[in-house]
């Protein structure tokens, strides 16, 4: 049964990042993945709880978590895009590549569907064992890590999304509310809330610590790659006061800001 239910996993998440990637060539935007990304995680949740056989409470409750944070998330990243057309880093990979349609599929949607499967572990796990193990002390840890997450992430993005929305702020660095204790508030909720879901996932049972595997890889992903590294890149050249705020705020893991 595990392996039906990964099996189905991996095939949703390649199936939905092919219908989006069909999208973006007529569309010329590559950005929409991000969208799909949420909403691939979201479908993977249902999967894992209709075809697995593990603890029904467990599947339902990492179904609807998983539901909740990739529909909020599906829809702030709509939002935000809305009218802006397609990301800086695509479009450059665009201007290079001279058959960017094609190279996009293995370059940027093979590549987020298999990042998709992996990051889906606890789901998997969760959805798959365990089926005489009820919710225990490790699920309740997990849902209050899950909480956590969720909402530095949701309370990140929405300050950041009113602080852009005020004229006087236009050029200047983002640094109050969450956003003065580290410098990615979304992106450590994120990797908390997968953490939440990891433990909810290894809440089946020693069999099933291979679900900390995802959120493992996703707290790598935006620590080390497409993240942070990404972000920070060169926006301390573009944004005065950014050099700054990198020497007085953390980057990850939210702590006090050092003094000056």
């Amino acid at each position: 049964m595990t392996a039906t239910v990964m099996i189905a996993s991996g095939a949703c998440a390649l199936g939905l990042v092919t219908v989006v990637w069909l999208l973006s060539i007529p569309l010329r935007d590559v950005s929409i993945i991000d969208v799909g990304w949420g909403l691939g995680f979201v479908v993977i949740g249902w999967v894992c709880f209709g075809l697995g056989h593990g603890d029904r409470d467990r599947r339902l409750l990492l179904a609807i978590l998983v539901t909740a944070w990739g529909l909020r998330l599906a829809s702030h990243i709509a939002r935000r895009n809305a009218g802006r057309g397609e990301d800086r880093r695509y479009a450059a990979m665009r201007e290079r590549e001279e058959h960017f349609a094609l190279t996009s599929f293995y370059r940027v949607f093979l590549v987020q569907a298999v990042a998709m499967w992996v990051v889906s572990l606890p789901l998997q796990a969760g959805g798959s064992l365990g089926g005489a193990r009820g919710i225990g002390v490790v699920d309740v840890i997990g849902i209050v890590v899950w909480v956590v997450g969720f909402g530095f992430e949701a309370i990140g993005d929405l300050q950041l999304d009113r602080f852009k929305a005020e004229a006087s702020n236009s050029g200047k660095v983002m640094d109050r509310g969450l956003w003065r204790y580290t410098r990615h508030p979304n992106y450590f909720g994120d990797a908390t809330m997968w953490w939440g879901l990891g433990l909810i996932g290894a809440g089946a049972g020693l069999a099933a610590l291979w679900a900390l595997v995802g959120p493992a890889l996703d707290t790598f992903t935006l620590t080390r790659v497409s993240g942070k590294p990404m972000l920070e890149r060169d926006i301390a050249q573009r944004r005065p006061g950014y050099r700054e705020y990198i020497e007085r705020t953390s980057g990850f893991i939210p702590l006090p800001p050092k003094r000056p």
